[in-house]
């Protein structure tokens, strides 16, 4: 059997510099992307998001009486029925729309093996970075807006990061992740960084133990501490692996 390469995964420190890398074994991730899989669960987060207090009222719900107008035939008016239908005014409405909810649900099985795949999906399209050093005593927004303003793109390849030499501040800004939709990973809840981050546009902060298949796929970089990396580790190793299907 061929053995699975492993994946890297870049370490900036908060002034934008590197300062080494981490090794991730994409088995411990599933090791393969279903990407049918992946829609399901998706439909399944979004319908779950869905409100669905939408309320009309149908002709047994307006006042009126159900009685016919006047008789079918003899009055030379076209037919009539009660006054509460939809085609008069003051009626119900046709096909009226009630409170549901829209949530189902999957095999938790499924579900756990989406969460997999998606974050290996990020592990392979280069779209993950581990920030190291970033310490808080009090919420400071302009800490990590800086942070993320100085980390270079992890999908720029090294040949284009060597033709950028000489490129003008604003390309050189478009090649960092400001801007840019992020998941910020962190080991467990921290009120201190949330708040500071919370405010950023683009910006979704959220502890590792809460990620899910649509968050994880709906932001274009994820942005993990090193206490977060770990966690999440250890969080998909004491997962079940999804059951093969028998061919």
């Amino acid at each position: 059997m061929e053995a699975i390469a492993m994946l890297t995964i870049p370490v900036y420190n908060p002034d934008g510099a590197k300062v080494g890398e981490e090794q991730v074994d994409p088995a411990a991730f599933g090791g393969e992307v279903n990407k049918q899989l992946l829609h399901d669960v998706v439909l399944m987060h979004l319908a779950a998001r869905r409100v669905g207090t939408v309320n009309t009222r149908g002709r047994s719900d307006v006042a009126g009486s159900g009685k016919k107008l006047f008789r079918q035939k003899g009055t030379g008016n076209a037919r009539a029925g009660a006054k509460r239908t939809n085609k008069r005014k003051g009626g119900g409405v046709a096909f009226a729309r009630r409170n549901r909810d829209y949530r189902y649900s999957i095999p938790k099985r499924a579900v756990r093996a989406a969460i997999k795949m998606a974050l290996l999906s990020k592990l392979q399209d280069n779209q993950v970075v581990v920030l190291d050093g970033l310490k808080l005593d009090a919420p400071k927004t302009q800490v990590v807006a800086k942070a993320l303003k100085a980390i270079r793109r992890p999908d720029i390849t090294e040949a284009e990061s060597a033709e950028a030499v000489g490129e003008t501040k604003a390309a050189a800004s478009r090649r960092t992740l400001e801007g840019r939709t992020i998941l910020l990973g962190l080991p467990a809840a921290d009120p201190t960084l949330f708040r500071s981050a919370r405010n950023i546009e683009g910006v979704q902060v959220a502890p590792v133990a809460e990620f899910n298949t649509y968050d994880v796929l709906k932001q274009r970089y994820l942005v993990l501490t090193r206490e977060a990396l770990a966690a999440l580790i250890e969080r998909v190793k004491t997962q079940p692996a999804r059951r093969a299907v028998e061919a």
